[in-house]
């Protein structure tokens, strides 16, 4: 996820489709339909470009209002732009904008679904949150936009106080995250309530640039102070209060998305907002026994090679248990995984025609966050390795998550997108997790070819990894749909991969308390490898495999289907590349 906005928050919460109240708007909406005679794409050009004004006429200095009113006023625009879409004729639309309107009735659909069972009531889940993002980790480069900072800071206490009232209502309806499922993630608000300097949110004011007048610096180091005190520290120990005292003893003990009200349509939209694909629970977990079955017939040859005598899960717990796979430091992992990415770099012109200029580095997760956080995380800026509990990243796998999140995963595939000129302005913040996720899966895939797994044991954390998501077809349809237990889960996703013990939990509870969004990466990388051997078949060799990138790359986040529409277009053309790049 990319976090380059004046705040992480207010980035956040526009990719959700929130916005900030009506009192701090800077821009006032005023719709502009196209003319009467226009053609099918200038009116949808006028209706995207209607769109993207309303987004920001919703924007403001302060953080955005959660409060019900809002979201409903919001969803009757949503409603009526949709309404707009579906007047214009798809036949008549170019291709480029009919991509445009297929990405665009996506993100209506989606929105518009989430407002139906008030997604608003449980906004947060194991793996994120409300609260642990809204202090930046750099500084501003003007006054200007330090006072905004500031503004924000002093709207946290009104932001909480929201959504814990949208809590409280979900509390009293069956629509709340597992209790099982948060344990601990309360720990993550301590680190906000320290004083002064030492609070996270002075980070940023302890950066101001150097050509600020000393009493520009003076002021904006007071002002900042001041709110801190008086604001951001008492709502965040308002918070931790209300999450121990109140959310967590009375949060539901049942798992299943089919037990909140209206589960089953609820897990329905879910699948369908992550899958960006028409497919039941019940279909998705046959596909995911099938790939299981087809992984672990992989795993066993490499257990072969290494003359191993045991079961698939016995294997496992001895990678978890040998000592050889443990970095002893941190900078030991982060050494690992940066060097995985300078050996994928030598690698990628015979990848990819387009190789785009913008560079990335590879961080840390933030400590307060990383007990409970995912193994990694890319995005444009940088990707992300998690050092916490070094026993439970075992080097076997760095390989696998370097190639996912950084290069050429989620970095990459940012900064690549970022650099295919212009993109209309509501498609910039957009993010399809099966095209997403399905590309970053691909491409640990890709890395068998690219000659990145030097190990039989990189090459089963490879397998592994895959496994994992194979596996999430099965577990998240079996939770939600199928009346799994968290135990039985458990031990599904701990005997089938080499994940640690630590990972397993979080990846679990994950999945309990994000329903859907773990089905998406398996569904877009079977998609894209699918896609790529249909072409390699029809297309002989006339197929370059780095013009089959570009064009999937090129793209942006789109859903599976426009990809596939895409693809054959790819094909019925010959296998031509991107115009203006040379394929040597």
């Amino acid at each position: 996820m990319l976090k380059n906005s004046l705040t992480t928050a207010l980035s956040l919460a526009l990719l959700a489709g929130v916005a900030a109240p009506a009192t701090a708007q800077t821009v006032i909406w005023q719709s502009r339909p196209a003319a009467s005679d226009a053609s099918a794409d200038e009116q949808l050009k006028a209706l995207y470009e209607d769109y993207s004004r309303w987004q920001e006429s919703e924007r403001g200095d302060t953080l955005p209002s959660v409060t019900p009113a809002d979201y409903e006023r919001r969803t009757t625009v949503l409603t009526q732009l949709l309404a707009k879409l579906d007047g214009i004729s798809a036949k008549e639309l170019s291709s480029d904008e009919a991509v445009n309107a297929a990405v665009l009735r996506s993100v209506l659909t989606e929105q518009i679904g989430d407002a139906q069972f008030r997604e608003w009531e449980m906004p947060l889940n194991s793996d994120s949150n409300f609260w642990s993002y809204l202090a930046p980790t750099s500084g501003f480069q003007t006054v200007e936009d330090y006072e905004k900072y500031i503004s924000q800071m002093q709207s946290i206490p009104r932001f909480f106080a929201e959504h814990m009232a949208n809590m409280r209502s979900g509390l009293d309806r069956g629509f709340s995250v597992p209790q099982v499922t948060l344990e601990g993630r309360d720990v993550s608000i301590e680190a906000y309530l320290a004083k002064g300097r030492a609070n996270p949110f002075f980070a940023p004011v302890a950066q101001q640039p150097g050509r600020f007048s000393a009493a520009d610096a003076a002021r904006i180091e007071a002002r900042a102070l001041d709110v801190i005190e008086n604001h951001v520290i008492p709502a965040y120990r308002d918070l931790l209060t209300f999450l121990r005292d109140e959310y967590l003893p009375n949060a539901r003990e049942t798992l299943a998305a089919h037990d909140f009200p209206d589960g089953e349509a609820y897990y329905a939209q879910q699948i369908r907002q992550y899958t960006t694909l028409d497919l039941t629970a019940d279909e998705i977990h046959t596909i995911g026994l099938e790939e299981v079955a087809r992984i672990e017939a992989a795993m066993r040859q490499i257990m072969t090679e290494v003359e191993f005598k045991g079961t698939i899960a016995e294997f496992n717990e001895s990678l978890r248990t040998d000592p050889r796979f443990i970095a002893k430091t941190p900078d030991e992992l982060m050494g690992v995984a940066s060097y995985v990415a300078k050996r994928v770099d030598g690698k990628m012109k015979d990848y990819f025609g387009f190789l785009p200029r913008h560079r990335f580095s590879i961080r840390p997760v933030a400590p307060d966050i990383a007990p409970f956080y995912t193994a990694g995380r890319g995005g444009y800026e940088y990707c992300q390795m998690n050092t916490h509990n070094l026993p439970s990243r075992p080097l076997y796998n760095i390989p696998a998550l370097t190639l996912h999140e950084c290069a050429p995963g989620h970095s990459f595939q940012a900064a690549f997108q970022r650099e295919q000129g212009e993109t209309p302005e509501f498609r910039r913040r957009i993010y399809f997790s099966g095209m997403g996720e399905g590309w970053g899966l691909y491409v640990e895939y890709l890395g068998e070819e690219m000659g990145i797994y030097r190990t039989p044991y990189e090459k089963f954390g490879r397998l592994s990894y895959e496994m994992w998501r194979a596996a999430r077809l099965v577990i998240d349809t079996g939770i939600h749909s199928q009346g799994w237990s968290r135990d039985r889960a458990l031990a599904y996703l701990g005997d089938r991969t080499a994940l640690s013990r630590h990972e397993v939990g979080t990846e679990i509870d994950r999945y309990i308390s994000w329903p859907g969004q773990a089905l998406a990466y398996k569904l877009g990388e079977m998609q894209i490898r699918r896609l790529r051997a249909e072409a390699e078949e029809k297309l002989g060799d006339d197929f370059d495999i780095r013009k089959f990138h570009d064009i999937i790359l090129a793209l942006g986040s789109v859903p599976l289907p426009v990809l596939e529409e895409r693809i054959q277009q790819f094909i019925a053309d010959g296998g031509q590349g991107l115009d203006g790049v040379e394929y040597p």
